[in-house]
């Protein structure tokens, strides 16, 4: 579509910088400073204008992008609209409701499409602390605090009157309240405010409108929000965009609420009693630009939409403005404008099980299948030679994002784990991927192993149930609560051995065990099954009688010991591949071919194998209890290698590598 950008300052440099990787295409530019319009019209080769009247007369472009000054935008916005042409404006949309509302009703009267910048709710971080959010971890969200610390722009702007008529609520504030309203809806009152004028006596220009503000809004939800908007505070300043929610269950903290760039995580998660861990996304995003916003705008237009949300969404933010002014002037509350806005409730993980997602036998096609995160938790006790307590370390992964969990009955904390899942803000339990497995002595009695587990989890089912390993040994008795017997009794019970001190094996074939899974299946217990350490010959014989396929294989997986072969017979069948003991091969992690490209990429060998894990479409489940570590083993899934390292860690594959149980 074509279209025209109204105003050539730093922001429409901003906007043009998305125009060579866009469907939009820039056919004039018009600015009072015609020779200013020029050398940005001359980079795409469109017309310079400076009289918008002449532009819209010669001119046959649907979409226009208001990019003026703050203080122009209602009348230029008016003035395209009145034309019949769509616009997308940058922000505010005016700085009054009344004329940001005449705007919405001449776009909707004239079947117009209305946009309005920020679009800062489609921002990578943003996104991904939506997703925190609308997977319960924080529970019933209250109460909230957001910073929108413009600077003295005097200071670091070179054209700073736009900035110093708009104020800090109609340039800054218009971020935090522009993605909180995206999430939680309309703001109903505000409840208190104050504005200072405050500025530096060496300054010449001041703002127009108070340089400092602060207010606390209450939002239709129920949800209380305090304010600070400041043309005072530094740019920059250490609170400069943050946002920070507290709810009953937890507390999330973005550190830059307006940014679009999506190469640095900001997302912090902690709770009552527990300090803020890094929630780094696993998925990788696209980053917006400043072109987005037009770009959507116009794809709706050529499907024959008129959408006018943005327009909705900015005269509403106007309208929370004008009423943090009012109140601020009259020490009294104010309410906000009733004007419908649209908004969505926060959206959970992209990666979850489906409760229907079932690994069945449909007439005479056997179908298997299960969704799982990039890279899983492991939550073995078994660390360095010693068992250990693992809650601390699981309450850090649950508050960095991890959402896959793997578990055993052998590891005996299944009971700790399933009170963490119950308590205060726990992830929603559709939002994770709980895995366990039925130990060697319990081949003989699978059902009462898996009851044990979803009772000690403290779950209706579980997403995924394993054979640990497809030998079967003698039966010790029930293993619930192994953690908490003396070691020696643990070592027992788990690991029987005969006369000559060799684990004392029973007669169960893996088949005969196979079937007891899929009895589970057939009563809802588990809604797929899967194998742990079995070769290529063994996983044959599992698909060559089952009636319910596997749907997970797990095995030990790292440079080291690829398992290529089995890799690519699972995926052949469907089968996702989970890999155990990812970062544990003696010497690994010191490896030189590793640590080279670990400097190169400015990450650790540790990341370098996570990340090859994830390229080859394994799930590493990294096992840990140091906070940093958990951390950055999640942030290791959005490395990208390139085909050369990847080359480059195919070297490392020894065939005599062996680490038997």
């Amino acid at each position: 579509m074509k279209c025209a950008f109204v105003g050539a300052g730093s922001v429409a440099e901003d906007y043009a910088a998305g125009l060579s990787e866009s469907p939009l295409e820039l056919t004039a530019v018009c600015d009072l400073d015609v020779d200013r319009a020029a050398r940005l019209a001359a980079t795409t080769g469109a017309v310079p204008y400076a009289d918008l009247q002449e532009l819209l007369d010669n001119e046959t472009v649907p979409l226009l992008v208001n990019l003026t000054s703050h203080g122009a935008h209602a009348a230029v916005t008016k003035q395209c609209l009145m034309d019949d042409r769509h616009v997308f404006s940058e922000k505010p949309l005016a700085f009054d409701v009344e004329a940001a509302q005449a705007l919405l009703e001449t776009a909707e009267q004239r079947e117009l499409a209305l946009g309005c910048a920020p679009i800062n709710h489609r921002g990578g971080a943003q996104r991904h602390a939506e997703s925190l959010l609308g997977d319960g971890r924080l529970g019933t969200v209250r109460l909230g605090y957001v910073h929108a610390h413009v600077g003295r722009v005097t200071e670091w702007h070179d054209d700073p009157g736009s900035f110093l008529e708009a104020g800090p609520l109609y340039d800054g504030a218009v971020y935090p309240l522009t993605l909180l309203v995206a999430w939680f809806g309309r703001i109903e009152r505000v409840r208190i405010a104050d504005a200072l004028d405050v500025w530096p006596t060496r300054t010449s220009r001041s703002p127009d409108r108070a340089s400092h503000v602060e207010a606390t809004i209450e939002f239709a939800t129920g949800l209380v929000v305090r304010l600070t908007a400041s043309l005072y505070a530094p740019h920059r300043s250490r609170e400069f965009n943050s946002l920070e929610l507290h709810g009953d269950g937890g507390s999330l903290y973005l550190a830059d609420s307006g940014a679009l760039d999506t190469e640095t995580d900001t997302v912090s998660v902690g709770g009552s009693g527990r300090t803020y861990v890094a929630a780094p996304c696993q998925f990788t995003r696209r980053e917006q630009r400043y072109l987005d916003g037009p770009e959507r705008l116009a794809v709706a237009i050529e499907r024959g939409r008129r959408p006018t949300t943005g327009g909705r969404r900015g005269r509403h933010i106007v309208a929370v403005c004008n009423a943090i002014e009012a109140a601020a002037s009259s020490g009294e509350p104010v309410s906000v404008a009733d004007h419908p806005v649209s908004s969505r409730t926060p959206r959970p993980p992209p990666v979850r099980p489906v409760a229907d997602d079932r690994s069945v036998l449909d007439g005479s096609e056997r179908t298997a299948g299960i969704r799982l995160p990039p890279i899983g938790f492991g939550c073995s006790r078994y660390r360095d030679g010693e068992y250990v307590d693992r809650r601390n370390s699981i309450t850090t992964a649950l508050d960095a994002g991890y959402r896959l969990f793997d578990s055993a009955e052998l590891y005996g904390n299944e009971a700790r784990i399933g009170e963490l899942l119950a308590a205060p803000g726990a992830p929603d339990r559709s939002g994770l991927v709980l895995v366990s497995k039925v130990w060697n002595t319990n081949h003989g009695h699978v059902a009462e192993a898996c009851e044990g587990s979803l009772d000690a989890l403290g779950v209706e089912s579980l997403d995924c149930y394993m054979i640990h390993w497809p030998t079967a040994w003698a039966y010790q008795g029930p293993l619930r609560n192994l953690a908490t017997k003396p070691p020696t009794e643990q070592e027992a019970m788990a690991f029987p051995t005969d006369d000559d001190g060799q684990p004392e094996t029973v007669d169960v074939s893996l088949t005969r065990t196979w079937r007891r899974m899929e009895r589970l299946h057939d009563r809802g217990l588990v809604r797929t099954l899967g194998v742990c350490n079995v070769s290529v010959e063994q996983l044959t014989t599992i698909v060559g009688s089952a009636r319910v396929l596997p749907a997970v294989v797990q095995i030990e997986s790292h440079p080291y010991r690829p398992r290529t072969e089995l890799v690519r017979a699972c995926h052949q069948r469907g089968i996702r591949v989970m890999a155990h003991s990812p970062l544990s091969a003696p010497g690994l992690l010191s490896d030189p071919i590793l640590t080279s490209i670990a400097e190169r990429h400015g990450r650790s060998p540790a990341a370098v194998v996570l990340a090859w894990n994830v390229q080859r479409s394994v799930v590493p489940i990294p096992a840990s209890i140091d906070r940093d570590h958990i951390v950055a083993n999640l942030a290791a899934a959005r490395l990208e290698l390139t085909p050369e390292d990847c080359e480059r860690i195919a070297t490392l594959e020894d065939p005599e590598f062996d680490r038997s149980p």
